[in-house]
């Protein structure tokens, strides 16, 4: 009777299946036990079998309490928010007015796409425990959840879906997609050793299992002295050959792990045009679904690395509202061409710079300064280390060489900031505002004129006495900043911004 009086007033649950989804998920967080009771059960009398029934009753109790959440779990579209409720012991009861929410966005991890069910994701925005979720729907009503909700937040009515109610797919154009050659292009750049902290991870997790500690350092190095002695009596130029072939299998290992994080991440990436505007998805174990409002583009950046700049490599971020993986940026072009990004940016309605655009770069005093204090310091450090040394004999050797370290880092400093002052540059248009900075990496910095929120003219004890200030602008979803300009021209900036703002009245414009 209960289950009519919800359904009479809206409320409804997710997928039956969603709880055989929670229990398997929550099996995660039995896997440490699990593997200690097994490598305790060695010294039992039954063996592998007395474990079988503790086993077993891990697995009742994580599938009861996954059912347990998708019986306590429910939510309602309302007139004017979205409401979740759930809780086994503590019930909470979470509602989002449509008007915060920024977008709704759909995930699929392994398990749950295999059952065609989704996460739904309420973004307000502020990230962490401010946005709420939904799990797991089947993919249909998800499709149509976020359709009713972005209705219902633009001023459309719209009525709820119906369970298991097919919404059709909005007319859509493909502005960017990486087929499998592109895709393994792209990993040969994303060099990465993160399998080396999950390797660290592991071994500090389960070190239980290994015949000794695995962080001492004397019991490695007896480790060589015994078994790996051999190493001691091959000559110089075999060494030599053994610890190139060890950076070799190094290099090799970073550029898999690069390649495989890029395949998860970024399989199937489709970026498409829609009515409603940008629709990413991508992913191979965990897929995602994020539609991106053209009218919330608050302003966008493309970016590089310092290999792949060499080749003509760029990415493409849109600064939103809504957040991407705790990010306020989504990548909707990854890894293209400028050619290729130039469509994307046009649907977004901002423009990329041209050859006409006058550019302009930072008071040569700014960077000097910089290297100034950098040098300074770097010096000051290198003193620091070399008297050390000279009161302390035993650390000589390690003095030295922060002493050798230190003067380098001043000579760095002093390159870093003369091409820091070639390479950085702004402009400013009718309609936008370019800030482009780095040496190794560039970023490219895209606003609207229209959509900053505020200009501040920010100045230190220095920058007053040198004549350079840096210029702040708010941005919704991001930062941005002209460093070092001459306070003349920072002015006239930003009475230039303040007065494209001023003419528009934002009450007349449609929401």
């Amino acid at each position: 009777m209960s289950g009519e009086i919800a359904e009479e007033q809206g409320w409804r649950r997710a997928s039956p299946l969603s709880f055989a989804v929670q229990g398997l998920m929550g099996l995660r967080n039995a896997i440490l036990p699990v593997v200690a009771i097994l490598f305790g059960s060695r010294n039992w009398g039954g063996g592998a079998v007395a474990v079988l029934p503790i086993l077993l009753a891990v697995l009742v109790i994580s599938l009861g309490g996954g059912w347990l959440i998708w019986r306590k779990t429910r939510y309602r579209l309302g007139e004017s928010d979205v409401r979740v409720e759930g809780g086994i012991i503590n019930r909470t009861a979470r509602s989002v007015p449509y008007e915060r929410i920024q977008d709704v966005s759909l995930e699929q991890k392994l398990l749950p796409r295999l059952l065609g069910l989704v996460e739904v994701k309420f973004e307000t925005g502020a990230g962490g425990k401010d946005e709420l979720k939904l799990a797991f729907v089947t993919e249909a009503e998800g499709a149509a959840l976020r359709e009713a909700v972005r209705e219902r937040r633009d001023g459309v009515r719209a009525e709820q879906p119906s369970e298991g109610e097919v919404v059709a797919a909005p007319e859509s154009r493909t502005l960017f997609a990486m087929d499998l050659r592109r895709l393994a292009t792209f990993g040969l750049f994303e060099f990465s050793l993160v399998v080396f902290a999950v390797v660290a991870g592991a071994a500090q997790q389960f070190d239980f299992l290994l015949p000794f500690n695995f962080w001492d350092a004397s019991k490695w190095m007896e480790l060589l002295a015994g078994p790996g002695h051999w190493l001691g009596g091959l000559g110089l130029a075999t060494q030599a050959i053994a610890a190139s072939i060890a950076l070799a299998a190094f290099a090799v290992l970073g550029l898999v792990t690069g390649l495989s994080r890029t395949v998860l991440r970024d399989y199937g990436f489709r970026l498409e045009e829609t009515p409603k505007g940008l629709r990413r998805r991508r992913g191979l174990l965990t897929r995602t679904d994020v539609l991106m409002p053209v009218h919330r583009v608050q302003a966008l950046a493309v970016t590089t690395g310092i290999v792949r700049r060499r080749f003509g490599w760029h990415a493409l971020e849109v600064v939103s509202l809504s957040q991407d993986a705790k990010s306020g940026s989504h990548i909707v072009v990854p890894f293209a061409t400028m050619e290729e990004i130039a469509p994307v940016v046009s649907v977004t309605g901002f423009a990329l710079p041209g050859p006409e655009t006058s550019w302009h770069h930072p008071s040569p005093k700014y960077h000097f300064d910089n290297a100034i204090i950098g040098v300074s310091l770097s010096l000051a450090a290198a003193v620091v280390a070399g008297v050390v040394g000279t009161l302390l004999p035993f650390v000589s050797p390690f003095a030295q060489i922060a002493e050798g370290v230190f003067v380098a880092l001043a000579g760095f400093s002093a390159v870093r900031e003369y091409f820091l002052w070639r390479r950085d540059r702004h402009a400013i248009d009718g309609r936008h505002v370019f800030v482009s900075r780095g040496w190794l990496a560039p970023r490219l910095d895209i606003a609207s004129r229209l959509k900053l929120q505020s200009v501040e003219i920010r100045q230190g004890p220095i920058a007053r006495r040198r004549g350079y200030a840096n210029l702040d602008f708010g941005v919704a979803g991001g930062t941005l900043a002209m460093h070092g300009i001459p306070l003349a021209t920072a002015r006239e900036i930003r009475a230039a911004v303040l007065e494209t703002i001023a003419r528009v009245d934002f009450s007349r414009l449609p929401g």
